[in-house]
């Protein structure tokens, strides 16, 4: 697949201004990343599923845990639109997993809060998710796996400061 996608960069190079080393790095940094996002929503599907839920009700019901987040909140802590996480919390109050309580910082926001049956839900997932973690974290170091997460942090600074920018 790397082969494939320097074919591919090799195309956008020949068709389009040059990048640097660093940009080309990037963009295959980025493609690897978007393969990586796709496994890991299926992943996170099939560890949902057995508590009949999905990785993005999982998402929501995890940013509810402590009753302090609104629907906008949750949905800048993931990078995502309000609106759909805002469909996805209606979802979940309907299913009686999630309430929306008074919010004493603002009138009209109201917070996310877990109800028993949604801890429930949550807390089966989490033990599943421990028990892939741990197998998937196997050949690695925490080290090598920290080190990862910094640069995909850093890049969602980079991407977050860049925002709104031509």
């Amino acid at each position: 697949m790397i082969d494939e996608i320097a074919k591919r960069q090799y195309v956008v190079k020949r068709n389009h201004s040059k990048r640097t080393v660093e940009g080309d790095a990037f963009s295959l940094f980025a493609i690897t990343a978007l393969r990586l996002a796709g496994r890991l929503t299926t992943a996170g599907d099939e560890l949902a599923k057995p508590a009949g839920q999905t990785s993005a009700r999982w998402q929501v019901l995890a940013g509810a845990r402590n009753g302090t987040h609104s629907v906008a909140q949750i949905a800048r802590m993931l990078g995502v639109a309000r609106q759909g996480v805002q469909r996805l919390a209606d979802t979940l109050e309907d299913d009686g997993l999630i309430s929306y309580v008074d919010n004493p910082q603002h009138q009209r926001a109201k917070l996310v809060q877990l109800t028993k049956e949604g801890e429930a839900r949550l807390a089966a997932i989490e033990v599943a998710q421990a028990d892939w973690a741990d197998r998937l974290g196997r050949p690695f170091t925490a080290t090598e796996l920290e080190a990862a997460r910094l640069v995909m942090a850093r890049l969602i600074d980079t991407l977050d400061a860049e925002a709104g920018k031509p």
